[in-house]
């Protein structure tokens, strides 16, 4: 017999939130500043940024080793690369996001019945004002790191370290997540169940449940 479901850890970045500014709306405003035509753009960066992961803690810093091999690659020198990100870096506001649809009822949905927290790979600096602009800071009784105080998701240690702190056992929560690779692979290995926002794309790892929005956590009779 299956366990009933304890607790439910969130992911962040596009599953509670997105930032009102896309990342190609703020990659062509670093470019203009820098002076030098667009030689990639926001779906490049984002399917390339898992590579840098060992690059520092911090985002800024994965941000900078993606965009010097983007340099690179192009032919500029690599100091262009960090000129680009670091003109990025100022015109993200942290702080400019809002919801997914359905989130804010999500986490409303699951706040009375489950230890609820969150696993983002981002740091604190990032992360943060996010949190503080959406209003849902004190939404998690854990709120874990991957980068800072554990390593990057997929690795299964932020999970276990948040699990730890709810003082509940893997096999009786499930994580929410828009990324087969950082959420899926990451909670499975861990030993959660794992719940995926598709994108439209074959699943693969297979997550255990599959939500059309976030707001599918609501309408879940959770075991």
């Amino acid at each position: 017999m299956t366990p009933p479901v304890e607790a439910i850890l969130f992911d962040l970045d596009d599953t509670l939130c997105v930032y009102e500014q896309t990342a190609d709306e703020v990659l062509t405003a670093a470019f203009d500043a820098v002076g030098v035509a667009p030689f990639f753009d926001g779906d490049e960066y984002v399917a390339r940024f898992d590579e840098f992961l060992d690059a520092g803690e911090e985002v800024a810093e994965i941000r900078r080793a993606c965009f010097t091999a983007f340099a690179e690659k192009a032919g500029y020198e690599r100091a262009l690369g960090r000129e680009i990100a670091a003109a990025y870096r100022e015109r993200r506001d942290p702080s400019g996001v809002t919801f997914t649809p359905g989130a804010r009822e999500a986490l409303d949905a699951v706040a009375d019945d489950y230890r609820v927290g969150l696993v983002t790979n981002g740091d604190p600096t990032l992360q943060g004002p996010k949190l503080d602009s959406l209003g849902i800071a004190d939404r998690f009784e854990t709120v874990v790191h991957g980068g800072v105080d554990a390593p990057y998701k997929p690795n299964p240690e932020p999970f276990h370290l948040a699990l730890d702190d709810l003082g509940v056992d893997p096999g009786r929560a499930v994580h929410v997540g828009n990324s087969l690779e950082s959420d899926v692979r990451g909670a499975l290995a861990a030993g959660l169940e794992a719940a995926w926002i598709a994108d439209g794309r074959e699943p693969e790892p297979r997550p255990d449940y599959v939500f059309e929005t976030v707001a599918g956590v609501a309408d879940e009779p959770w075991r």
